[in-house]
């Protein structure tokens, strides 16, 4: 197989792995034809299986399918022995019936068992491209193909990523519930109520009381300090006077003692002359 055909197989594993569950052992519904096609071709069916899907494989077959095989008689007898060395899946069918209602009967409307479907037959592919998340292998010129994911395929993918996204049931019941914001009222605002007077008490007694109060109190604080401004004054005016009677008493000593100066000057004895 060839690098560029073996990467889109494995990515498109990984998206049936990651969007729909599949896991390994990947379980292989086999038709008769596709049987036949490998005996043909000399094909292994369990390598070539292994080498599309990236990893390791169940094959089964219905009985419907088996009972095909016996019909075409002794001369794909090979395909038979071939059949017989895959597993064996219960259809629940009493009288058998045609192969591909039996594998679309089993595969059912949803693919709940995660199967991927082998087959040959045109009509049948057709059919499970309806149904999501159903990979389809079919051989072209002796080469195995895992076609590409239908559009169901697509929508189903989608719609489990948003799923996932959104959080379930009981997380909403965890998560706790904000209230709602209070929408801002639009509309001419009212007035600065620094700028409005404040309303006047309609209770007369409610209102006089408090105001008596507060003029004894105004009066009372006036009282006290009238009496303090009176006292200061008093002593600033006793100290004027100690100061002025302190300074007048300086300036009189001075003044005695000058004049005690001057009299002993005056009466120094004069300095008789000297005899001849």
């Amino acid at each position: 197989m060839r690098q560029k055909r073996a990467k889109t197989y494995r990515k498109l594993m990984h998206l049936y792995s990651m969007s729909f569950g599949f896991r390994q052992p990947y379980q292989i519904l086999v038709d008769s034809e596709m049987c036949q096609i490998a005996i043909d071709a000399k094909l292994d069916l369990i390598k070539q299986f292994s080498t599309v899907l990236q990893g390791n494989v169940k094959p089964m077959i219905t009985q419907c399918c088996m009972h095909e095989l016996y019909l075409q008689g002794k001369a794909r007898q090979p395909a038979v022995d071939l059949a017989k060395t895959f597993e064996r899946r219960k259809c629940n069918h009493r009288e058998a019936i045609p192969g591909d209602e039996c594998l679309s009967g089993v595969v059912g409307d949803t693919n709940k068992h995660r199967y991927v479907v082998a087959t040959q037959s045109q009509s049948l592919r057709n059919g499970l491209r309806i149904i999501p998340a159903v990979p389809v292998i079919h051989i072209n010129r002796a080469v195995m193909v895992l076609e590409p994911p239908s559009e169901a395929t697509l929508k189903a993918k989608e719609l489990t990523e948003e799923q996932s996204l959104r959080p379930s049931a009981p997380e909403l019941a965890t998560v706790p519930r904000d209230k709602p914001m209070p929408k801002k009222r639009k509309g001419p605002k009212g007035p600065n109520p620094l700028s409005v007077k404040k309303k006047k008490n309609s209770n007369p007694e409610t209102f006089t009381r408090p105001s008596q109060k507060t003029k004894a109190e105004s009066l009372d604080t006036s009282s006290s300090t009238a009496q303090l401004l009176g006292q200061k004054r008093k002593r600033d005016f006793q100290d004027d006077k100690c100061e002025e009677q302190s300074v007048g008493m300086i300036h009189a000593a001075q003044n005695i003692a000058s004049t005690r100066t001057r009299k002993r000057r005056r009466k120094a004895p004069a300095v008789s002359p000297s005899s001849p």
